[in-house]
């Protein structure tokens, strides 16, 4: 016996020797790639020493003689930190994923390799200028400069999960830089999703209850539209029910996820100071790490400082001495959907505005790990490249003996837009910032300007120009042959939106309506905000004169303008009523949960519980109201539109009509359904949350989920490198945290501004800014989520261009050298 526990006991030592020396070994691999900040190397590729002083939050601050060498070192550095998601999201652009992860990203490949992304960036190349060709080259060089480091000093391949995802990395070229402002473009890009899901939904509704459900922006008009239907004989509503599941690293994302930001700014007339000031907070999804990384560069033009993103070289989000910019998603209409009628006779040709023609087609082959290299034939016609029926529910609105093709802004090969961003850090007025913004194309963007004395907003990026007859009017799919269907080009620059310098002294976006133009000027029919943009009014004007400070409580501002509106209107015949009821029924926790939301001012703080009964209230209700007109398309609709709630409500057009129950004998109202939907949400509340209900926290269920593209569904790897955090804001508020709206917790934070930034010109090196990660892509860097908790709690770091204030507790100065000194 004595002997069988000796044994018993020398295993389990050797199990666990052999553990723990297999955990070192694996530590030690991937601690290889750790980058070394405090060092001095000899490079090729530059003509004098340049410097990258890495400041106390791992900021590199970065100091040359020359611009070329200057952009040279941020390449270096971003490839330095962030080299696995710079390669995940040229790969994306170049439809590879699936040589890593195999058949799981096939269909992502695909998709991406029809629109020809990474082509269409390699034609660009050409088509920039001198200096933005030069930025380009010295940039890709300052990536290959670090990847040669990589092999030459054996550093753990560059990133960790390079162990995982074993490949070559082949050297950085200029087209991949605009590769990736394309893939940008794309995501910010929702018009496309939004068509075919009006048009399936036209299938099951009457144009007035389609105007309900997806109304346009209350201050403009409502156009009547035919039914998509009798736009498209032949289809009905029989195949437009399915689900689209998006992976996370396929650039598309549902509608309510495509882009958001907001961005304001102040003359001297409404400053305390008598100097301008700008705030902006651009929202992407959340990812670990996020796609922001800050930098300042010093240019032969001045010092520059803001946001960029690995990859590419420019402020995309900053400052210099004199001129401070921000964007804002600008909610252009910008791509549409073309039925292409194929001929009968032969498969390879369709109608043309004057007949048959042929498609222009090219093979490509996609290499699949660990299965055989499929070959697909790309088409386009004269609107653009043909996407299959099986991506994004086209299948679903598409007729018989037809495919679909997508006229897109940011299908150019003449994409200036690098151009565009690399002359606005050299602009040192709001004039030259708005001339630099020319060549812009796409994403169209809302370009938030402030300099020394003067602010402006202007719209920048291709807005497509299309005939005053269209037959939808880009809302829907429409036949691509008929000329009045195709677009005539673009508007020019002049015609895009511009505020400049007004006399109320303030301007600002939240992706709001902008103009009220009249169709084919209109900008477009959708629009990313209509709620936030009433509480930025009400901050802005609630003083005579702002600050900086004013600025940044008004960007953490987490009062919900929304749920103040709805409350009213869903609680109006709730509140104070029914009979006394003991404790632990249903009656007793709808009692509980309307004395808290009647006392709430709608401040969505993550300590509070009456957010998450508001919330969930919401969504039941919005569900209740729409799963028996639309059956199984309702689940599409994950975010309730607060627009439609209230036309319900107010029986706006005769919408109350949402609230009697199709399939039912009686015929609700909608005090009933209100009551009903708090029911289902006290329940679902109870069921997911400890504790009563005065006790929960709208935090518990908002959590910011910054997930690890490819790692954060690993287990065990996700508890390294997911960051999880709880955070206040919601939907509709300032300080946006956009929930999920699918899965166990749909209230989960998704989708947030990823960089924050103020910018104050009274004091410019008393400006801030901040991430919401950290400067480093590897876990297991000290740097991977340093800055997460400080924008959790909505604070800064200091955004000045003082060189002395960058060398204080510097976390190092790497020192490049030309070889041969």
């Amino acid at each position: 016996m004595l002997r069988t526990i000796r044994l018993l006991v020398q295993i389990t030592t050797g199990v666990i020797v052999l553990t723990v020396a297999g955990l070192a070994l694996i530590y030690y691999f991937a601690a290889r790639s750790l980058p070394e900040y405090n060092t001095t190397l000899q490079v090729a590729g530059i003509g004098a020493p340049v410097e990258i002083v890495r400041n106390n939050a791992n900021v590199p601050h970065i100091f040359g003689e020359t611009d070329q060498d200057v952009f040279f070192a941020l390449g270096y550095a971003h490839a330095q930190d962030r080299l696995w998601q710079m390669t995940m999201l040229r790969r994306a652009a170049q439809g590879r994923l699936s040589e890593l992860f195999g058949e799981r990203t096939i269909g992502d490949d695909k998709f991406l390799r029809r629109l020809d992304i990474y082509n269409l960036a390699v034609s660009s190349v050409a088509a920039q200028d001198d200096q933005t060709k030069t930025a380009l080259r010295a940039y890709s060089a300052g990536v290959n400069a670090w990847l040669n480091e990589v092999n030459a000093g054996a550093r753990g391949r560059g990133a960790p999960e390079m162990w995982i995802f074993s490949h070559p990395v082949a050297p950085w070229e200029p087209a991949d830089s605009i590769a990736i402002l394309k893939v940008m473009a794309l995501q910010l890009s929702g018009h496309m999703k939004s068509e075919v899901l009006r048009a399936r939904a036209s299938f099951v509704l009457d144009d007035d209850r389609l105007r309900d459900l997806l109304p346009d922006d209350p201050t403009g008009g409502i156009a009547a539209l035919p039914e998509y239907a009798s736009l498209v004989p032949g289809m009905s509503g029989e195949r437009a029910f399915a689900q689209v599941a998006y992976s996370p690293l396929f650039p598309v994302k549902p509608p309510e996820l495509s882009g958001a930001s907001n961005a304001w700014a102040a003359n001297g007339s409404r400053s305390a100071s008598g100097a301008t000031l700008l705030a902006n907070d651009p929202h992407l999804g959340l990812t670990a790490p996020t796609i922001w990384y800050l930098a300042r560069l010093e240019l032969s033009a001045g010092g520059v400082i803001g946001g960029t993103i690995p990859g590419v070289p420019a402020i995309l989000s900053g400052r210099n001495a004199e001129l401070g910019w921000g964007v804002t998603t600008a909610y252009v209409d910008d791509q549409d959907v073309l039925l292409e009628e194929l001929n009968p006779d032969n498969s390879r040709q369709y109608r043309d505005v004057s007949g048959w023609v042929p498609f222009r087609t090219r093979d490509s082959i996609i290499r699949v790990k660990d299965a055989p290299a499929q070959t697909i034939t790309l088409r386009w016609t004269a609107n653009g490249p043909v996407i299959p029926g099986d991506n994004l529910d086209l299948g679903k609105i598409t007729p018989p003996g037809h495919v679909t093709a997508l006229a897109w802004s940011g299908s150019s090969d003449r994409d200036t837009t690098m151009s565009a961003a690399i002359r606005l850090m050299q602009a040192r007025s709001v004039t030259e910032g708005i001339t630099a913004g020319q060549d812009h194309i796409a994403p169209a963007q809302n370009l938030m300007l402030a300099d020394r004395n003067r602010i402006a907003m202007k719209t920048v990026g291709a807005i497509p120009a299309r005939d005053p007859r269209h037959q939808s009017q880009g809302r829907y799919p429409s036949f691509g042959y008929l000329p009045e269907n195709r677009w005539q080009g673009r508007f020019p620059y002049a015609d895009n939106p511009e505020f400049l310098n007004p006399d109320g002294g303030i301007i600002g976006n939240t992706n709001n309506k902008t103009i009220d133009r009249p169709f084919p000027q209109h900008v477009s029919h959708r629009w990313g905000d209509s709620q936030r943009i009433y509480r930025w009014r009400r901050l802005m004007q609630a003083r005579n004169v702002h600050t900086r400070d004013s600025f940044i409580e008004a960007q953490q501002d987490t009062v919900s303008f929304t749920a103040q509106t709805l409350l009213t209107l869903m609680g109006a015949d709730l509140w104070f009523t029914g009979d006394a009821a003991p404790e632990g029924t249903p009656e007793r926790r709808r009692q509980v949960a309307l004395d808290l939301l009647s006392a709430w001012n709608g401040e969505m703080n993550e300590h509070m519980p009456e957010p998450l009964i508001y919330a969930a209230w919401v969504r039941e209700f919005h569900n209740r109201l729409i799963r028996d007109e639309l059956g199984p398309l309702a689940p599409q609709f994950t975010h309730p539109d607060p627009i439609f709630i209230e036309r319900v409500f107010r029986d706006i057009d005769g919408a109350g009509i949402w609230c009697d129950v199709i399939q039912s004998a009686p015929i609700e109202t909608c005090t009933d359904i209100a009551r009903q939907a708090l029911d289902d949400a006290l329940i679902w509340i109870t069921e997911n949350h400890d504790g009563a209900i005065e006790t929960i926290r709208w935090g518990d269920a908002h959590v910011a989920t910054h997930d690890h593209e490819v790692l954060g569904a690993v287990p065990l790897l996700n508890w390294v490198v997911n960051i999880h955090q709880s955070t206040s804001g919601g939907d509709n508020t300032l300080q946006r945290g956009r929930t999920a709206g699918t899965g166990e917790n749909p209230f989960r934070n998704v989708h947030a501004a990823g960089y924050r930034g103020v910018y104050d010109f009274a004091d410019p090196d008393s400006s801030v800014f901040i991430i919401a990660t950290g400067q480093s892509g590897h876990p297991l860097s000290r740097y991977y989520d340093n800055l997460g908790e400080l924008w959790r709690r909505g604070e800064y770091i200091p955004m000045s261009l003082d060189p002395d204030l960058a060398r204080a507790a510097a976390v190092g100065v790497t020192n490049l050298q030309p070889v041969g000194e």
